[in-house]
Protein backbone atom coordinates (compact mmCIF):
# COMPACT_ATOMS: atom_id res chain seq x y z
CA UNK A 1 0.00 0.00 0.00
CA UNK A 2 2.85 2.41 0.86
CA UNK A 3 4.48 1.66 -2.51
CA UNK A 4 1.24 2.51 -4.34
CA UNK A 5 0.87 5.74 -2.33
CA UNK A 6 4.45 6.83 -3.04
CA UNK A 7 3.98 6.07 -6.73
CA UNK A 8 0.86 8.24 -6.78
CA UNK A 9 2.70 11.07 -5.07
CA UNK A 10 5.51 10.83 -7.63
CA UNK A 11 3.08 10.91 -10.54
CA UNK A 12 1.28 13.97 -9.17
CA UNK A 13 4.58 15.77 -8.63
CA UNK A 14 5.61 14.95 -12.20
CA UNK A 15 2.48 16.48 -13.74
CA UNK A 16 3.00 19.71 -15.72
CA UNK A 17 2.61 22.78 -13.53
CA UNK A 18 -0.17 24.04 -15.83
CA UNK A 19 -2.43 21.23 -14.63
CA UNK A 20 -2.59 22.78 -11.17
CA UNK A 21 -1.93 26.39 -12.16
CA UNK A 22 -4.14 29.06 -10.67
CA UNK A 23 -6.35 31.13 -12.98
CA UNK A 24 -4.96 34.53 -13.94
CA UNK A 25 -6.91 37.35 -12.30
CA UNK A 26 -6.63 40.53 -14.34
CA UNK A 27 -7.92 44.09 -14.21
CA UNK A 28 -8.42 45.18 -17.81
CA UNK A 29 -8.29 48.92 -18.41
CA UNK A 30 -10.13 50.46 -21.32
CA UNK A 31 -11.85 53.72 -22.25
CA UNK A 32 -15.41 54.48 -23.33
CA UNK A 33 -16.74 57.75 -24.69
CA UNK A 34 -18.78 59.67 -22.11
CA UNK A 35 -21.43 60.00 -24.81
CA UNK A 36 -21.35 59.50 -28.56
CA UNK A 37 -19.40 62.24 -30.27
CA UNK A 38 -18.18 63.93 -27.09
CA UNK A 39 -14.51 63.17 -27.67
CA UNK A 40 -14.18 62.65 -23.90
CA UNK A 41 -13.55 59.26 -22.41
CA UNK A 42 -14.11 57.56 -19.09
CA UNK A 43 -11.30 55.22 -18.13
CA UNK A 44 -12.85 52.01 -16.83
CA UNK A 45 -11.46 48.84 -15.29
CA UNK A 46 -13.16 45.46 -15.32
CA UNK A 47 -12.03 42.15 -13.88
CA UNK A 48 -11.51 39.04 -15.96
CA UNK A 49 -10.25 35.57 -15.13
CA UNK A 50 -8.10 33.89 -17.75
CA UNK A 51 -7.16 30.22 -17.76
CA UNK A 52 -3.39 29.79 -18.28
CA UNK A 53 -3.79 26.98 -20.80
CA UNK A 54 -5.96 29.28 -22.92
CA UNK A 55 -3.48 32.16 -22.76
CA UNK A 56 -0.37 33.17 -24.70
CA UNK A 57 2.27 35.84 -24.13
CA UNK A 58 3.82 37.27 -27.30
CA UNK A 59 7.10 39.18 -27.04
CA UNK A 60 7.11 41.59 -29.96
CA UNK A 61 10.49 42.67 -31.36
CA UNK A 62 12.37 42.68 -28.07
CA UNK A 63 15.55 43.02 -30.13
CA UNK A 64 19.17 43.01 -29.01
CA UNK A 65 19.81 46.37 -30.71
CA UNK A 66 18.12 49.21 -32.58
CA UNK A 67 18.82 52.19 -34.82
CA UNK A 68 17.92 54.50 -31.90
CA UNK A 69 20.21 54.39 -28.87
CA UNK A 70 17.58 55.93 -26.58
CA UNK A 71 15.21 53.14 -27.59
CA UNK A 72 17.87 50.61 -26.59
CA UNK A 73 18.48 52.33 -23.26
CA UNK A 74 14.76 52.34 -22.46
CA UNK A 75 14.38 48.70 -23.46
CA UNK A 76 17.21 47.77 -21.09
CA UNK A 77 15.03 49.06 -18.26
CA UNK A 78 12.10 46.90 -19.35
CA UNK A 79 13.92 43.62 -20.02
CA UNK A 80 14.56 42.38 -16.43
CA UNK A 81 10.91 42.85 -15.49
CA UNK A 82 9.75 41.33 -18.77
CA UNK A 83 11.88 38.25 -18.20
CA UNK A 84 10.31 37.81 -14.76
CA UNK A 85 6.87 37.97 -16.37
CA UNK A 86 7.92 35.38 -18.97
CA UNK A 87 9.25 33.00 -16.32
CA UNK A 88 6.17 33.28 -14.15
CA UNK A 89 3.76 32.99 -17.06
CA UNK A 90 5.57 29.93 -18.40
CA UNK A 91 5.57 28.28 -14.98
CA UNK A 92 1.83 28.88 -14.75
CA UNK A 93 1.17 27.17 -18.07
CA UNK A 94 0.97 30.19 -20.39
CA UNK A 95 2.30 29.63 -23.92
CA UNK A 96 5.33 31.86 -24.64
CA UNK A 97 5.93 33.08 -28.21
CA UNK A 98 9.14 34.98 -28.94
CA UNK A 99 8.72 37.18 -32.01
CA UNK A 100 11.94 39.06 -32.87
CA UNK A 101 11.01 40.02 -36.42
CA UNK A 102 13.63 39.60 -39.12
CA UNK A 103 15.84 37.39 -36.97
CA UNK A 104 14.56 33.90 -37.86
CA UNK A 105 17.76 32.89 -39.69
CA UNK A 106 19.67 33.16 -36.43
CA UNK A 107 17.25 30.68 -34.85
CA UNK A 108 17.08 28.16 -37.72
CA UNK A 109 18.45 25.31 -35.57
CA UNK A 110 16.75 26.37 -32.34
CA UNK A 111 14.17 23.90 -31.03
CA UNK A 112 11.71 26.70 -30.25
CA UNK A 113 11.98 27.94 -33.83
CA UNK A 114 11.63 24.47 -35.32
CA UNK A 115 8.63 23.83 -33.10
CA UNK A 116 6.84 26.82 -34.64
CA UNK A 117 8.00 26.27 -38.23
CA UNK A 118 7.02 22.59 -38.39
CA UNK A 119 3.63 22.99 -36.76
CA UNK A 120 0.82 22.14 -39.18
CA UNK A 121 -0.99 25.29 -40.30
CA UNK A 122 -4.64 25.47 -39.36
CA UNK A 123 -7.07 25.32 -42.27
CA UNK A 124 -8.95 28.49 -41.42
CA UNK A 125 -6.42 31.31 -41.39
CA UNK A 126 -7.66 34.89 -41.05
CA UNK A 127 -7.51 36.97 -44.19
CA UNK A 128 -4.23 38.88 -44.56
CA UNK A 129 -2.81 37.31 -41.40
CA UNK A 130 0.70 37.56 -42.86
CA UNK A 131 0.39 41.26 -43.62
CA UNK A 132 1.07 44.37 -41.60
CA UNK A 133 -2.16 45.88 -40.23
CA UNK A 134 -2.18 49.68 -40.32
CA UNK A 135 -5.65 50.29 -38.91
CA UNK A 136 -8.76 48.46 -37.80
CA UNK A 137 -12.27 49.89 -38.38
CA UNK A 138 -12.72 51.00 -34.77
CA UNK A 139 -9.76 53.39 -35.12
CA UNK A 140 -11.59 55.36 -37.80
CA UNK A 141 -13.59 56.98 -34.99
CA UNK A 142 -10.47 58.58 -33.54
CA UNK A 143 -7.50 60.69 -34.53
CA UNK A 144 -4.09 59.09 -34.33
CA UNK A 145 -2.41 61.04 -31.50
CA UNK A 146 1.23 61.46 -32.55
CA UNK A 147 3.27 62.24 -35.66
CA UNK A 148 5.74 59.40 -36.24
CA UNK A 149 6.54 60.11 -39.87
CA UNK A 150 10.16 60.88 -39.00
CA UNK A 151 10.58 57.36 -37.62
CA UNK A 152 10.36 58.49 -34.03
CA UNK A 153 14.11 58.47 -33.33
CA UNK A 154 14.65 60.80 -30.36
CA UNK A 155 18.46 60.64 -30.26
CA UNK A 156 20.32 63.94 -30.51
CA UNK A 157 22.39 64.48 -33.68
CA UNK A 158 25.61 63.94 -31.71
CA UNK A 159 24.20 60.81 -30.13
CA UNK A 160 23.16 59.46 -33.53
CA UNK A 161 26.66 59.92 -34.90
CA UNK A 162 28.30 58.12 -31.96
CA UNK A 163 25.72 55.34 -32.06
CA UNK A 164 26.30 54.80 -35.78
CA UNK A 165 30.03 54.43 -35.11
CA UNK A 166 29.33 51.91 -32.36
CA UNK A 167 26.98 49.84 -34.51
CA UNK A 168 29.57 49.68 -37.27
CA UNK A 169 32.25 48.67 -34.78
CA UNK A 170 30.00 45.82 -33.63
CA UNK A 171 29.64 44.63 -37.23
CA UNK A 172 25.92 45.41 -37.35
CA UNK A 173 23.94 46.81 -40.26
CA UNK A 174 23.21 50.37 -39.06
CA UNK A 175 19.85 50.33 -40.85
CA UNK A 176 18.80 46.99 -39.32
CA UNK A 177 21.13 46.32 -36.40
CA UNK A 178 18.95 43.77 -34.63
CA UNK A 179 20.15 40.17 -34.93
CA UNK A 180 18.21 38.26 -32.28
CA UNK A 181 16.00 38.67 -29.24
CA UNK A 182 17.55 40.52 -26.31
CA UNK A 183 19.75 38.05 -24.38
CA UNK A 184 18.10 39.11 -21.13
CA UNK A 185 14.99 37.16 -22.15
CA UNK A 186 15.31 33.44 -21.44
CA UNK A 187 13.95 31.08 -24.10
CA UNK A 188 12.87 27.60 -22.98
CA UNK A 189 13.98 25.11 -25.65
CA UNK A 190 11.40 22.56 -24.60
CA UNK A 191 8.29 24.70 -24.32
CA UNK A 192 8.51 28.06 -26.09
CA UNK A 193 7.96 29.05 -29.72
CA UNK A 194 9.93 31.44 -31.94
CA UNK A 195 8.17 32.96 -34.93
CA UNK A 196 7.64 36.25 -36.74
CA UNK A 197 5.02 34.93 -39.17
CA UNK A 198 1.35 35.64 -38.71
CA UNK A 199 0.19 32.26 -40.01
CA UNK A 200 2.59 30.39 -37.72
CA UNK A 201 1.61 32.39 -34.65
CA UNK A 202 -2.08 32.00 -35.45
CA UNK A 203 -1.66 28.25 -35.90
CA UNK A 204 0.09 28.00 -32.53
CA UNK A 205 -2.81 29.79 -30.89
CA UNK A 206 -5.52 27.77 -32.61
CA UNK A 207 -3.82 24.41 -32.15
CA UNK A 208 -3.63 25.03 -28.42
CA UNK A 209 -7.12 26.43 -27.98
CA UNK A 210 -5.75 29.82 -26.98
CA UNK A 211 -8.37 32.56 -26.64
CA UNK A 212 -6.37 35.15 -24.71
CA UNK A 213 -3.25 36.98 -25.88
CA UNK A 214 -0.98 39.29 -23.88
CA UNK A 215 1.53 41.32 -25.90
CA UNK A 216 4.61 43.12 -24.60
CA UNK A 217 7.61 44.58 -26.35
CA UNK A 218 8.46 47.39 -28.72
CA UNK A 219 7.41 49.61 -30.22
CA UNK A 220 3.78 50.14 -29.33
CA UNK A 221 2.93 52.64 -32.05
CA UNK A 222 4.60 50.55 -34.74
CA UNK A 223 5.38 46.83 -34.37
CA UNK A 224 3.22 46.03 -31.34
CA UNK A 225 0.17 47.44 -33.09
CA UNK A 226 0.89 46.56 -36.69
CA UNK A 227 2.78 43.27 -36.99
CA UNK A 228 0.93 40.22 -38.35
CA UNK A 229 0.97 38.90 -34.77
CA UNK A 230 0.29 42.34 -33.25
CA UNK A 231 -2.58 43.84 -31.31
CA UNK A 232 -4.67 44.88 -34.31
CA UNK A 233 -4.57 41.47 -35.96
CA UNK A 234 -5.33 39.71 -32.67
CA UNK A 235 -8.21 42.05 -31.81
CA UNK A 236 -9.87 42.13 -35.22
CA UNK A 237 -9.69 38.34 -35.54
CA UNK A 238 -11.44 37.65 -32.26
CA UNK A 239 -8.76 37.05 -29.66
CA UNK A 240 -9.02 38.60 -26.21
CA UNK A 241 -5.94 40.75 -26.68
CA UNK A 242 -4.32 43.01 -24.09
CA UNK A 243 -1.23 45.20 -24.07
CA UNK A 244 1.07 45.03 -21.03
CA UNK A 245 1.33 48.81 -20.88
CA UNK A 246 4.39 49.17 -18.63
CA UNK A 247 6.45 46.68 -20.67
CA UNK A 248 6.43 48.66 -23.87
CA UNK A 249 7.76 51.87 -25.39
CA UNK A 250 7.14 54.05 -28.45
CA UNK A 251 9.17 55.40 -31.30
CA UNK A 252 8.24 59.04 -30.82
CA UNK A 253 10.37 62.14 -31.22
CA UNK A 254 9.24 65.11 -29.06
CA UNK A 255 10.32 67.41 -31.89
CA UNK A 256 7.21 66.19 -33.75
CA UNK A 257 3.53 66.92 -33.08
CA UNK A 258 2.02 67.14 -30.57
CA UNK A 259 5.41 68.29 -29.16
CA UNK A 260 5.07 66.54 -25.82
CA UNK A 261 7.61 64.51 -23.88
CA UNK A 262 8.53 61.06 -25.17
CA UNK A 263 6.72 59.49 -22.23
CA UNK A 264 3.57 61.52 -22.83
CA UNK A 265 3.73 60.32 -26.43
CA UNK A 266 3.67 56.76 -25.13
CA UNK A 267 0.72 57.60 -22.86
CA UNK A 268 -1.17 59.01 -25.85
CA UNK A 269 -0.65 55.82 -27.84
CA UNK A 270 -1.72 53.65 -24.92
CA UNK A 271 -4.83 55.80 -24.56
CA UNK A 272 -5.55 55.35 -28.28
CA UNK A 273 -5.22 51.58 -27.88
CA UNK A 274 -7.55 51.52 -24.88
CA UNK A 275 -10.17 53.46 -26.82
CA UNK A 276 -10.08 51.75 -30.19
CA UNK A 277 -8.08 48.51 -30.16
CA UNK A 278 -8.03 46.55 -26.91
CA UNK A 279 -7.66 46.86 -23.12
CA UNK A 280 -4.34 47.09 -21.27
CA UNK A 281 -2.92 45.56 -18.10
CA UNK A 282 0.22 46.16 -16.05
CA UNK A 283 2.93 43.71 -15.07
CA UNK A 284 2.21 43.93 -11.33
CA UNK A 285 -1.02 42.04 -11.99
CA UNK A 286 1.09 39.08 -13.11
CA UNK A 287 4.08 39.09 -10.74
CA UNK A 288 3.31 41.66 -8.04
CA UNK A 289 5.62 44.52 -7.14
CA UNK A 290 5.38 47.82 -9.00
CA UNK A 291 4.93 48.54 -12.71
CA UNK A 292 7.98 49.70 -14.65
CA UNK A 293 8.57 53.45 -14.72
CA UNK A 294 11.38 54.75 -16.89
CA UNK A 295 14.23 56.39 -14.99
CA UNK A 296 13.96 59.64 -16.94
CA UNK A 297 10.20 59.87 -16.57
CA UNK A 298 10.03 62.51 -13.84
CA UNK A 299 6.53 63.75 -14.69
CA UNK A 300 4.17 64.24 -11.74
CA UNK A 301 0.83 62.54 -12.29
CA UNK A 302 -1.78 65.28 -12.66
CA UNK A 303 -5.41 64.18 -12.37
CA UNK A 304 -7.97 66.65 -13.70
CA UNK A 305 -11.40 66.18 -12.13
CA UNK A 306 -13.87 67.90 -14.46
CA UNK A 307 -17.56 68.03 -13.59
CA UNK A 308 -19.21 71.35 -14.39
CA UNK A 309 -21.53 72.42 -17.17
CA UNK A 310 -21.32 76.18 -16.93
CA UNK A 311 -17.92 77.09 -18.35
CA UNK A 312 -17.08 74.19 -20.68
CA UNK A 313 -13.83 73.23 -18.98
CA UNK A 314 -14.40 69.71 -20.31
CA UNK A 315 -13.78 71.31 -23.70
CA UNK A 316 -11.00 73.74 -22.76
CA UNK A 317 -8.85 71.82 -20.28
CA UNK A 318 -7.88 68.72 -22.34
CA UNK A 319 -6.45 70.67 -25.31
CA UNK A 320 -4.82 73.10 -22.88
CA UNK A 321 -3.17 70.19 -21.09
CA UNK A 322 -1.93 68.71 -24.35
CA UNK A 323 -0.52 72.02 -25.55
CA UNK A 324 0.90 73.38 -22.29
CA UNK A 325 1.53 70.46 -19.96
CA UNK A 326 2.50 67.49 -22.13
CA UNK A 327 6.21 68.02 -21.65
CA UNK A 328 6.14 68.12 -17.86
CA UNK A 329 3.10 66.24 -16.53
CA UNK A 330 1.43 62.90 -16.96
CA UNK A 331 -2.21 63.95 -17.27
CA UNK A 332 -5.28 61.82 -16.55
CA UNK A 333 -8.94 62.82 -16.48
CA UNK A 334 -12.05 62.02 -14.48
CA UNK A 335 -15.12 63.41 -16.23
CA UNK A 336 -18.65 63.68 -14.89
CA UNK A 337 -21.12 61.01 -15.93
CA UNK A 338 -23.53 62.22 -18.59
CA UNK A 339 -26.58 60.60 -17.00
CA UNK A 340 -25.92 61.27 -13.30
CA UNK A 341 -24.54 64.64 -12.17
CA UNK A 342 -23.35 63.17 -8.88
CA UNK A 343 -21.09 60.51 -10.37
CA UNK A 344 -17.55 61.13 -11.58
CA UNK A 345 -16.24 57.85 -13.02
CA UNK A 346 -12.51 57.60 -12.50
CA UNK A 347 -12.42 59.70 -9.33
CA UNK A 348 -10.38 56.86 -7.82
CA UNK A 349 -7.43 58.04 -9.93
CA UNK A 350 -6.84 60.56 -7.14
CA UNK A 351 -5.47 57.65 -5.14
CA UNK A 352 -2.43 57.53 -7.42
CA UNK A 353 -2.20 61.25 -8.24
CA UNK A 354 0.71 63.52 -7.39
CA UNK A 355 -1.33 66.67 -8.02
CA UNK A 356 -5.04 67.33 -8.60
CA UNK A 357 -6.81 70.01 -10.60
CA UNK A 358 -10.45 70.47 -9.60
CA UNK A 359 -13.02 71.94 -11.98
CA UNK A 360 -16.29 70.87 -10.38
CA UNK A 361 -19.53 72.76 -9.71
CA UNK A 362 -22.05 71.85 -7.00
CA UNK A 363 -21.86 68.08 -7.03
CA UNK A 364 -22.22 65.61 -4.21
CA UNK A 365 -20.67 62.20 -4.54
CA UNK A 366 -21.30 58.71 -3.20
CA UNK A 367 -19.76 58.68 0.27
CA UNK A 368 -16.93 56.36 -0.72
CA UNK A 369 -16.03 58.66 -3.64
CA UNK A 370 -16.16 61.77 -1.47
CA UNK A 371 -13.86 60.01 0.97
CA UNK A 372 -11.34 59.57 -1.85
CA UNK A 373 -11.35 63.36 -2.31
CA UNK A 374 -11.00 63.95 1.43
CA UNK A 375 -8.20 61.40 1.74
CA UNK A 376 -6.32 62.98 -1.15
CA UNK A 377 -6.44 66.43 0.43
CA UNK A 378 -5.56 65.06 3.87
CA UNK A 379 -2.45 63.45 2.40
CA UNK A 380 -0.97 66.93 1.95
CA UNK A 381 -0.69 66.65 -1.82
CA UNK A 382 -1.17 69.77 -3.96
CA UNK A 383 -4.55 70.96 -5.19
CA UNK A 384 -5.24 73.46 -7.97
CA UNK A 385 -8.75 74.79 -8.46
CA UNK A 386 -10.29 76.86 -11.21
CA UNK A 387 -13.55 78.81 -11.30
CA UNK A 388 -16.34 76.75 -9.71
CA UNK A 389 -13.95 74.63 -7.63
CA UNK A 390 -14.75 77.06 -4.80
CA UNK A 391 -18.21 75.51 -4.59
CA UNK A 392 -17.35 72.09 -5.98
CA UNK A 393 -19.01 69.77 -3.49
CA UNK A 394 -21.86 71.75 -1.92
CA UNK A 395 -25.43 71.95 -3.23
CA UNK A 396 -26.97 74.29 -0.61
CA UNK A 397 -29.05 71.50 0.89
CA UNK A 398 -28.56 68.13 2.53
CA UNK A 399 -27.20 65.54 0.09
CA UNK A 400 -29.31 62.49 -0.79
CA UNK A 401 -28.93 59.41 1.37
CA UNK A 402 -25.68 57.61 0.64
CA UNK A 403 -24.01 60.75 -0.73
CA UNK A 404 -21.52 63.08 0.88
CA UNK A 405 -20.77 66.78 0.47
CA UNK A 406 -17.97 69.10 1.58
CA UNK A 407 -19.51 72.44 2.45
CA UNK A 408 -16.25 74.03 3.58
CA UNK A 409 -14.11 72.77 0.67
CA UNK A 410 -13.35 76.36 -0.40
CA UNK A 411 -12.21 77.45 3.04
CA UNK A 412 -10.37 74.23 3.88
CA UNK A 413 -8.56 73.70 0.60
CA UNK A 414 -8.15 77.16 -0.96
CA UNK A 415 -8.47 79.55 1.98
CA UNK A 416 -11.31 81.11 0.01
CA UNK A 417 -14.62 82.70 0.91
CA UNK A 418 -16.89 82.41 -2.12
CA UNK A 419 -20.31 83.83 -1.26
CA UNK A 420 -21.77 84.94 -4.58
CA UNK A 421 -20.87 86.61 -7.85
CA UNK A 422 -21.64 89.89 -9.54
CA UNK A 423 -24.16 90.04 -12.35
CA UNK A 424 -22.95 88.53 -15.61
CA UNK A 425 -23.43 91.78 -17.50
CA UNK A 426 -21.05 93.67 -15.17
CA UNK A 427 -17.67 93.34 -16.88
CA UNK A 428 -14.49 93.24 -14.84
CA UNK A 429 -10.86 93.91 -15.69
CA UNK A 430 -8.00 91.78 -14.38
CA UNK A 431 -4.66 93.15 -13.19
CA UNK A 432 -1.54 91.49 -11.82
CA UNK A 433 -0.43 92.13 -8.25
CA UNK A 434 2.41 94.67 -8.19
CA UNK A 435 3.74 94.06 -4.70
CA UNK A 436 4.30 90.28 -4.87
CA UNK A 437 7.25 88.33 -6.23
CA UNK A 438 6.08 84.80 -6.90
CA UNK A 439 7.07 81.98 -9.31
CA UNK A 440 3.49 81.76 -10.58
CA UNK A 441 3.85 85.26 -12.04
CA UNK A 442 7.03 84.49 -13.98
CA UNK A 443 6.79 85.35 -17.65
CA UNK A 444 3.74 87.59 -17.15
CA UNK A 445 3.92 91.32 -17.87
CA UNK A 446 3.08 93.02 -14.57
CA UNK A 447 1.60 96.02 -16.38
CA UNK A 448 -0.86 93.84 -18.28
CA UNK A 449 -4.62 94.24 -17.84
CA UNK A 450 -7.21 92.12 -19.62
CA UNK A 451 -10.98 91.53 -19.50
CA UNK A 452 -12.28 88.69 -17.36
CA UNK A 453 -14.17 86.08 -19.34
CA UNK A 454 -17.30 86.03 -17.18
CA UNK A 455 -18.73 87.18 -13.86
CA UNK A 456 -16.55 88.32 -10.97
CA UNK A 457 -16.72 86.21 -7.80
CA UNK A 458 -17.16 87.78 -4.37
CA UNK A 459 -14.47 86.20 -2.20
CA UNK A 460 -13.25 88.74 0.35
CA UNK A 461 -11.96 88.33 2.97
CA UNK A 462 -9.52 85.50 2.25
CA UNK A 463 -8.07 83.35 5.00
CA UNK A 464 -4.73 83.87 6.66
CA UNK A 465 -2.05 82.05 4.70
CA UNK A 466 -3.27 83.18 1.29
CA UNK A 467 -1.21 85.24 -1.16
CA UNK A 468 -3.25 87.05 -3.83
CA UNK A 469 -1.57 87.18 -7.25
CA UNK A 470 -4.24 88.72 -9.48
CA UNK A 471 -7.19 91.01 -8.86
CA UNK A 472 -10.23 92.07 -10.87
CA UNK A 473 -12.48 95.09 -10.56
CA UNK A 474 -15.83 96.23 -11.83
CA UNK A 475 -16.02 99.99 -12.08
CA UNK A 476 -17.73 101.34 -8.99
CA UNK A 477 -17.36 98.11 -6.96
CA UNK A 478 -14.67 96.80 -4.59
CA UNK A 479 -11.73 94.95 -6.11
CA UNK A 480 -11.66 91.19 -5.60
CA UNK A 481 -8.76 88.68 -5.74
CA UNK A 482 -9.10 86.27 -8.69
CA UNK A 483 -5.96 84.17 -8.13
CA UNK A 484 -4.08 83.21 -4.97
CA UNK A 485 -1.99 80.58 -3.25
CA UNK A 486 -2.77 78.95 0.09
CA UNK A 487 -0.73 76.91 2.52
CA UNK A 488 -3.17 74.37 3.98
CA UNK A 489 -3.24 73.16 7.57
CA UNK A 490 -2.39 69.65 6.33
CA UNK A 491 0.83 71.09 4.88
CA UNK A 492 -0.26 70.90 1.27
CA UNK A 493 0.06 73.63 -1.34
CA UNK A 494 -3.04 74.98 -3.06
CA UNK A 495 -3.48 77.40 -5.91
CA UNK A 496 -6.88 78.74 -6.92
CA UNK A 497 -8.18 81.07 -9.60
CA UNK A 498 -11.77 82.14 -10.15
CA UNK A 499 -10.88 82.66 -13.81
CA UNK A 500 -11.48 79.74 -16.14
CA UNK A 501 -14.18 80.69 -18.63
CA UNK A 502 -13.46 79.62 -22.22
CA UNK A 503 -12.54 83.23 -23.03
CA UNK A 504 -9.96 83.24 -20.24
CA UNK A 505 -8.17 80.35 -21.96
CA UNK A 506 -7.62 82.69 -24.91
CA UNK A 507 -5.59 85.01 -22.69
CA UNK A 508 -1.83 84.23 -22.72
CA UNK A 509 -1.46 85.63 -19.19
CA UNK A 510 -4.09 83.23 -17.83
CA UNK A 511 -2.58 80.26 -19.67
CA UNK A 512 0.87 81.08 -18.31
CA UNK A 513 -0.44 81.65 -14.79
CA UNK A 514 -2.28 78.31 -14.74
CA UNK A 515 0.74 76.45 -16.08
CA UNK A 516 3.03 78.13 -13.56
CA UNK A 517 0.52 77.47 -10.80
CA UNK A 518 0.54 73.75 -11.54
CA UNK A 519 4.33 73.69 -11.55
CA UNK A 520 4.51 75.65 -8.31
CA UNK A 521 1.94 73.45 -6.58
CA UNK A 522 3.81 70.33 -7.67
CA UNK A 523 7.08 71.91 -6.48
CA UNK A 524 8.40 71.63 -10.01
CA UNK A 525 10.61 74.43 -11.31
CA UNK A 526 8.64 77.16 -13.05
CA UNK A 527 11.86 78.22 -14.77
CA UNK A 528 12.07 74.82 -16.43
CA UNK A 529 8.47 75.08 -17.61
CA UNK A 530 8.76 78.59 -18.96
CA UNK A 531 12.16 78.03 -20.53
CA UNK A 532 13.50 81.26 -19.00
Amino acid sequence: MLKIFMTAVFLIAALPFSVVAEPIELSLRSQQETKAGSGRYHQTVHAETWQPEQTALILCDVWDSHTCQNAVLRLEQIVPRLNEVVQQARANGVTIIHAPSGCMDNYADHKARQRAATLTKVEQLPEEINKWCYQIPAEEAGVYPIDQTDGGNDDTPEQKAKWLTQLNAEGRNPKRPWQKEHPGIEIDDEQDFISDRGDEVWSILESRGIKNVMIAGVHTNMCVLGRPFGLRQMARNGKNAVLIRDLTDTMYNPASAPYVSHFTGTDLIISHIERFVCPTISSDQLIGGNPVRFENDKRPHLVMVIAEGEYDTAESLPPYAKEELGKDFRVSYAFAAEDDRNLIPGIEKLQEADIALISVRRRVLPKEDMQIVRDYVASGKPVVGIRTASHAFYIKKAPPEGYGDWETFDQDVFGGNYHNHYANDLKSTVRIAQDVEHPILKGIDRSLVFPQGWSLYKVMPLAEGTTPLMYAEIEGYPEEPVAWTFQRKDGGRSFYTSLGNVDDFKQPAFRTMLKNGLHWAAMKSVLDSAGQ
